[in-house]
């Protein structure tokens, strides 16, 4: 009698393997590491926006001294430093992998340096596929001079703004923009102080406590032009928590990663203390993009506008009346009021919401007003 069972027909039991536990994103942290190890933690395709500070690499060579005698404090950091030219190539191509790997097909990428490193930093940037949708020159208004008077003085930093590739529907706040620029298009050239004063944060010994601390009205920039509230950014230099902190007060939610503990100490202390602003603060110039469209004539329909309500512009120079269909209607002219507007001041075009008014418990108001109140009252 054989006992023994044909290796063919032995059926071995294993349990299904647990399924991998998927990456969770911690809003609003700060992760203490590297950041090449770090970021490799993080979900794919979770963060909308990066911006990023990384070293570098200046190399330089002994000490810098002003003319009096004093020692420049400069930077001479071990994490700026690199063993070759090539190491860092190595390094840059590692941290943008992970950079490109968590962003969202719709994110935008924000990566600083100087003449040191950003023509390598944009060539692998270009290598990784990432899309430049622009080069911000940040001048700086007050720059340090150059002591030793051999080079013109070092007054800029370049910014490269990247989407994840030339397909990507990234979000670009062009009227909030130009609002900040005094109703003006921005320019990519953007002149900003250096962080100092009260802003500069320093340490126990009352020395600054980072050498390359960015001022906050440069991310406060950068943050307003492509995110909006509740939008996640990633930090993965974070340094003292300019980002971090300058994210709470716009409303946004931010990670930051930091190896050196000095920094994480006071970065936390910063964000802590920075209050977010008010609500009311935080609505802004609507994208006209983005904007409820409305007709004229939805207006007079639903009885907001009746039909024969006089129109007239700011000054009273010129008048309409409306007309049922939602037209207005000015001696011969008839059309939208659109139109009729550009018509009556000989102009290529008008827009008829803010020049015609109507007046309303006594008080003139441009039709602009009207229509946000209905809109308004649609979301109520």
């Amino acid at each position: 009698m054989n006992l023994i069972t044909p290796i063919a027909d032995r059926r071995v039991r294993t349990r299904p393997a647990a399924p991998k536990a998927k990456p969770e994103l911690k809003l609003d942290t700060l992760l203490e590491g590297d950041c090449i190890a770090e970021m490799a933690k993080l979900p794919d395709k979770s963060v909308d926006m990066i911006f990023a500070d990384p070293p570098y690499n200046l190399q330089l060579g002994g000490d810098l001294f002003r003319p009096e005698g004093g020692r420049v404090d400069a930077v001479d950091n071990d994490w700026d430093k690199f063993d070759s030219i090539a190491a860092y190539d190595d390094f840059t191509r590692a941290w943008l992998a992970e950079a490109k790997r968590v962003l969202k097909d719709n994110g935008t990428i924000w990566v600083i340096g100087s003449y040191h490193n950003i023509y390598r930093v944009g060539a692998l940037l270009q290598d990784a596929e990432f899309w430049i949708l622009n080069d911000i020159i940040w001048r700086k208004s007050n720059p340090m001079p150059n002591f030793r008077g051999t080079r013109f003085t070092n007054a800029h930093e370049t910014l490269l703004w990247c989407a994840k590739d030339e397909r990507a529907r990234y979000t670009f706040n062009y009227r909030a923009m130009k609002a900040l620029n005094d109703d003006l298009q921005m320019r990519s050239d953007w002149v900003l102080p250096i962080c100092g004063g009260a802003e500069r944060v320093k340490g126990a010994d009352g020395v600054k406590a980072h050498p390359t601390q960015k001022p906050e009205g440069l991310l406060y920039r950068i943050l307003l032009a492509c995110t909006k509230p509740g939008d996640v950014v990633l930090d993965p230099f974070f340094g003292t928590g300019t980002t971090g902190a300058v994210a709470r007060r716009l409303r946004r939610h931010w990670v930051g990663i930091e190896r050196e503990k000095a920094y994480v100490k006071v970065a936390r202390r910063r964000i802590a203390s920075t209050l977010p602003l008010d609500e009311s603060a935080m609505t802004g110039m609507p994208d006209k993009r983005s904007a409820p469209r409305i007709p004229f004539g939805l207006l007079v329909e639903s009885g907001i506008i009746a039909p024969g309500t006089e129109l007239t512009d700011a000054r009273r120079r010129w008048s309409a009346r409306v007309c049922s269909d939602g037209s207005v209607a000015s001696g011969d002219q008839i059309g939208s009021i659109h139109k009729v507007g550009a018509a009556l001041q000989r102009t290529p075009s008008c827009n008829g919401w803010t020049f015609w008014h109507v007046e309303q418990d006594g008080q003139i108001q441009p039709l602009d007003s009207v229509r946000q109140r209905y809109l308004s009252a649609q979301k109520g």
